[in-house]
């Protein structure tokens, strides 16, 4: 364990998924994959929505928001988790640590209240249709859409105020695959409560308050749907919202059991298992649930590709 001169851990060395090489190696194709896969979805709606004016409304700004973020958060946890899978151990200096640590928190808290906007958003537009353009202007879009980013950042700026001013001796093995609050808050020799109260408090409002206002926004819908007269198209709607509830939840759940509770959790090893939940699978998913069965976000991809193909000849002609 190399120390600074105050007694301060230098580097951390962070544990993966210690298993056998082949088992390893097809892990990490897996997820490289899947990685691959998440960043061609999401750079394609980002470019689609951008592209095409007829996207321009607030549910797809949201929209273009949600896949930069996407974009933006698997870049931060994926090189980790696959670096994971091709050694039994790596590090990362402190400095590092508690910078993918910010950008970390930052990028989950603001997708917890951009997912809660997302879903407002859809309240508005299924339960007052006629008045949706004057209840979610674009200058209002905008606003919710800063303000998602700036309450994101600006909570991980306040745990990683309380985080940064503890004093880390050694040991200096981070039982995850990238820096985590609970693995640091277990490897400090110094007071920790007050950091925990504060990281808990946070978690708390960042991810049970946005929680609440998904689970109310869609209580919502679903009454608006039973009253629709077709059964038909009751299903449908009721396809859609599972859908986009289903990964909400998943995504929600995992996050408030792994950063709403008083208590360090480096113990437990599943803990590492759960945030695959929400550092990969959510994000993979997201760009399928929420853009991919979208009718025009799939007719503006074709359009805005056909139309490049095309281009060349159209000027020839």
């Amino acid at each position: 364990i190399r120390n600074l001169s105050g007694g301060h851990v230098e580097e951390f060395v962070l544990v993966g998924f210690p298993t056998t090489p082949p088992f390893q190696l097809l892990l990490f194709v897996l997820f490289f994959a899947i990685y691959l896969l998440t960043l061609l979805e999401n750079a394609l709606i980002v470019f689609t929505i951008w592209l095409t004016p007829s996207l321009h409304r607030p549910m797809y700004f949201f929209l273009g928001h949600l896949s930069f973020l996407e974009l933006w958060y698997i870049n931060v946890t994926i090189p980790r988790l696959l670096a994971a899978f091709l050694t039994q151990d790596s590090r990362v200096s402190y400095v590092g640590c508690m910078t993918q640590l910010y950008f970390f928190i930052a990028l989950a808290c603001t997708e917890c209240v951009l997912l809660a906007v997302m879903a407002y958003d859809r309240y508005l537009a299924i339960c007052g249709p006629l008045h949706y353009p004057s209840l979610m202007p674009s200058s209002l879009a905008t606003r919710l859409a800063a303000a998602s980013w700036g309450s994101g950042f600006f909570s991980s700026m306040m745990k990683l105020l309380f985080i940064s001013q503890l004093s880390y001796c050694g040991p200096n093995v981070i039982n995850h695959f990238f820096c985590d609050i609970s693995p640091l808050l277990n490897l400090t020799c110094s007071d920790k409560e007050q950091a925990e109260l504060v990281d808990f408090l946070l978690a708390l409002v960042m991810i049970l308050l946005p929680l609440l206002a998904v689970v109310s926004s869609y209580a919502a819908i679903i009454a608006a749907i039973l009253r629709i007269p077709t059964s038909r198209g009751r299903r449908k709607a009721f396809s859609t919202c599972a859908t986009h509830l289903a990964v909400v939840v998943i995504y929600y759940s995992s996050t408030l059991f792994t950063y709403a509770r008083p208590r360090a959790m480096y113990t437990f090893n599943h803990n590492k298992i759960i945030s695959v939940l929400y550092t990969v699978i959510v994000p993979s998913l997201n760009p399928a649930i929420y853009c991919l069965r979208n009718k025009e976000v799939k007719e503006a991809f074709r359009k805005a590709v056909m139309g490049r193909c095309h281009y060349p000849k159209d000027v020839l002609d």
